[in-house]
């Protein structure tokens, strides 16, 4: 391969990275982090006490993993139990870090104080 095409390779691969990040910026504004919504494995990274990253959640619906759904839908998910999902903007104007539910067995009163009661969700 010629230097010239090395070259143009080189800017066409910048250029869709550049793009990459620009469409990624531009999606996640209209995303918003929602607890309680995610099936076991399946949650976003590092949810919270009994998950170190992108599915490592081993509860379906665990109140400290989280997803991205698109921003102002996170109430409105449909799940079973009459169960609903809190918005991280929600649990961090109340002073929590996820919801009261469906957590890893085994977790200190300190930690699972920091969690919102089920009782308190809307709905």
């Amino acid at each position: 391969m010629s230097t010239h095409m090395k070259s143009l390779a080189l800017m066409g691969a910048v250029a869709a990275a550049l793009g990459t990040v620009a469409a990624t910026g531009a999606n996640a504004q209209d995303m918003e982090k929602c607890y309680g919504v995610s099936l076991a494995g399946e949650n976003s990274c590092a949810a919270g006490p009994g998950t170190t990253c992108a599915g490592t959640s081993t509860i379906d619906y665990q109140g400290n993993a989280w997803t991205l759904v698109p921003a102002g839908t996170c109430a409105d998910v449909s799940l079973p139990g009459d169960r609903h999902g809190a918005s991280e903007a929600a649990l961090e104007a109340d002073g929590y870090i996820g919801l009261a539910r469906d957590l890893p067995e085994g977790l200190a009163a300190d930690v699972l104080a920091q969690y919102r009661p089920t009782e308190m969700m809307d709905g």
